[in-house]
């Protein structure tokens, strides 16, 4: 029942977080999986790219029904990160779990700066392909390598590299969001071991609950307010990772 509970509520808190700033909430995931439900890092990688994928998948729906999704932008982006988080979903499946896990923490790190730095990018005059084929296909490493959506990486990406507002640029994330995570996903179907399903499957609803209600409350409060609070949740995760990796 204690198992359930935390399940249930580490979802909950996950997809509020996808829904409301279009991502981050799978950062926690990983750490979540490991540190409250005894998952090892590779299959917490892999059961977060499912509850990701899921979560992304519905709070994708929910922006599309607003208009707030640039469907041709974010499909290309996407597109150039496939083949990346393909290959690396399958070489971080041979790699040691200390490895993992202090790459995930730095990651979660980088997030959280990233999440606390005011945005000073402007729109392009013009887009490059170069530079956006560039960006998607890093962020499709990051998923596959890590496990996770790389939304806190994306958002920035489509307002200074494609233009997009930061609304459109939220619901899109979700779109890039959900095709690298199942990308990621497909790499690492022969690692299924390890998965504890009667967990995963509540995580995740409890996580496209979330979703919804994230949806709502970014119309209440504001965005740099959810991403203070929720930078510095992840610099005390990444922090207790590092910590447990060196110790």
């Amino acid at each position: 029942m204690t198992v359930l509970v935390l399940a249930l509520t580490a979802g909950a808190v996950i997809g509020l977080a996808l829904g409301a700033l279009g991502g981050g909430g799978s950062v926690l995931a990983v750490p979540a999986l490991i540190y409250l439900l005894g998952f090892t890092p590779a299959a917490a990688a892999t059961a977060s790219l499912i509850i990701v994928t899921a979560t992304s998948a519905t709070a994708l729906y929910a922006h599309t029904r607003d208009g707030k999704v640039a469907w041709r932008t974010g499909a290309l982006f996407a597109a150039a990160g496939i083949v990346p988080a393909f290959l690396a979903g399958a070489v971080a499946g041979r790699l040691p779990e200390a490895v993992l896990t202090a790459a995930f923490a730095l990651i979660a790190a980088l997030a959280a700066v990233r999440m606390l730095r005011p945005s000073t990018s402007e729109p392009p005059d013009r887009i490059r392909p170069g530079k956006a084929a560039g960006a998607g296909a890093g962020l499709g490493a990051v998923t596959g390598f890590l496990g996770v959506g790389g939304g806190f990486l994306a958002v920035p990406a489509l307002v200074s590299v494609l233009g997009l507002t930061m609304r459109r640029a939220v619901g899109t994330s979700l779109l890039v969001i959900t095709v690298n995570s199942l990308a990621a996903l497909a790499a690492r179907t022969g690692t299924s071991s390890g998965l504890h399903w009667e967990i995963i499957g509540p995580f995740t609803g409890a996580a496209i609950l979330g979703a919804w209600d994230g949806k709502r409350l970014a119309t209440k409060i504001s965005g740099t307010t959810l991403q203070k609070i929720f930078a510095g949740v992840l610099l005390a995760v990444a922090a207790f990772m590092l910590v447990d990796v060196i110790a």
